[in-house]
């Protein structure tokens, strides 16, 4: 779909007296599968012993049945990765496993640094060999060279330095480790499984790995699972709160809860305030399945609009965005999306989705709705107008390919031959989170922090 690109989802467990750590991973790894699809990976230890296997493609086709039954271990640690075209290659997968003075280490990452590159080329210097472009070899890197025997003051020293929107996991021959940033731009959440731990980028993981969300990971703190405890470290280096506000809009499964707030709850509660920005009469809401469907149930309710499952998915149909290159997206919207013309023919139709980027998806489904002969079609995005890049581990296309980025919003109605078009404003956007302390850098270009 014509969207946003997350980078990535993980997910580690700990068990106690077991050795099917992986088995959870995996589950977990499908509950995270729509924060990336371009490759899969899960590393293990056992008795001290790392062990790893990642490749292109889905999680199921990667870790399959006699790869799973290989990967033993009472500690477990998977990720599943989207990056640019340049990176869809397995060199590229995680987690990323490297030996080193103090045995081996696993490091699974969300996100990206500001500063990658500066700290990158300052290692190359001293002499660091890079195998990789990503953040996570940078990381783990870093920590490798401040580790002195306490992996958690290795840890705390490298977030000293580091710098961005970032969530990640480390595997050692002792412990799990989970790390936040610290403006809490990425999600990371700790849970509890029979017998073990797990930490996971969104508590809809620890639901599919029938486990109990716990909490959020604190912005800025360190988790640490150890011979069946947790601890805490605060690094103290937490800084104001800018959650990014991306992860409600769309990136996150509507039945996770992040930092207390559940996703569904705020989609809807968009498309209620959206109803009171930009109201139309109209016969029937449409949501674009599978993210725009609760702002367009909560824009029925307040318009009092009936609401109808207008469009019909595909369901063999992966999320087309994810695909790389823009000839396969449409390609695939072709295929993915079809309106059910007896709900649409001679209405007046409000189309509800949860954001636009490009608009080549958009206006085909605005052509379909025609084809099938809806008499009027009013767009409704329940997000701002996206005009800025995100630098805090979002995949963003070009600016100059943002349908937004330098149009008002009459002539982006007219480029998707739309009757009205209305987008939340961006304060509409943080009443439904109830408040401030978000990142709405990629809708109003004031980012939590300098970016070159």
């Amino acid at each position: 779909m014509d969207k946003f690109n997350e980078e990535c989802g993980l997910v580690a467990v700990a068990l106690k007296g077991s050795i099917e750590a992986a088995q959870l991973v995996f589950f977990g790894l499908n509950g995270l599968q729509h924060r990336g699809q371009q490759s899969a990976g899960l590393a293990v230890c056992n008795d001290g012993i790392m062990s790893c296997y990642k490749d292109t493609g889905l999680v199921t086709d990667v870790l399959d049945e006699k790869i799973l039954t290989l990967l033993k271990g009472e500690k477990a640690l998977g990720h599943v990765k989207y990056g640019p075209e340049s990176e869809s290659f397995q060199i590229h997968a995680q987690p990323l496993v490297i030996n080193y003075k103090y045995g081996s280490l696993a490091t699974a990452f969300n996100g990206a640094l500001v500063n990658g590159s500066k700290l990158r080329e300052k290692m190359e210097d001293d002499g660091v060999i890079f195998s990789t472009k990503t953040d996570c070899e940078v990381v783990a890197a870093l920590i490798a060279r401040y580790d002195n025997g306490d992996i958690t003051e290795a840890v705390k020293a490298a977030m000293s330095e580091i710098k961005g929107g970032y969530a990640f996991c480390l595997m050692s021959r002792g412990a799990i480790v989970g790390v936040r940033d610290p403006m809490g731009i990425r999600p990371l959440a700790l849970g509890k499984l029979n017998g073990g731990y797990t930490i996971a980028s969104e508590s809809c993981a620890f639901d599919v790995m029938n486990g109990e969300f716990i909490r959020d990971v604190k912005p800025g703190e360190i988790v640490i699972i150890k011979n069946d405890n947790i601890s805490s470290v605060d690094t103290g280096v937490a800084e104001k709160e800018a959650v990014c506000s991306f992860e409600y809009v769309y990136f996150a499964r509507p039945d996770s809860t992040i930092d207390g707030k559940n996703v569904y709850d705020v989609r809807e509660s968009a498309g209620r305030t959206l109803a009171k920005e930009h109201p139309v009469e109209a016969d029937v809401i449409i949501g674009v399945p599978d993210s725009g469907t609760p702002a367009a149930i909560g824009y029925s309710q307040g318009s009092n609009i009936p609401y109808r499952p207008g469009l019909i998915k595909n369901k063999y149909i992966g999320r087309i965005f994810i695909q790389p290159t823009q000839s396969q997206r449409e390609i695939g919207v072709r295929i993915k999306l079809n309106p059910i013309e007896m709900l649409v023919k001679g209405k007046s139709v409000v189309l509800v989705d949860d954001s636009i980027v490009r608009g080549t998806t958009m206006r085909k489904i605005i052509a379909s709705l025609r084809h099938a002969g809806a008499k009027e079609v009013h767009l409704r995005i329940s997000s701002p107008p996206i005009r800025n890049c995100c630098y805090f581990g979002v995949d963003t296309p070009d600016v100059k390919d943002f349908i937004a980025s330098y149009r008002p919003v009459e002539e982006i109605r007219k480029e998707l031959d739309a009757d009205s078009l209305g987008f939340l404003s961006i304060e509409g956007l943080q009443n439904s989170l109830n408040g401030k302390g978000y990142c709405t850098g990629c809708f109003s270009g004031e980012y939590p922090m300098d970016v070159e």
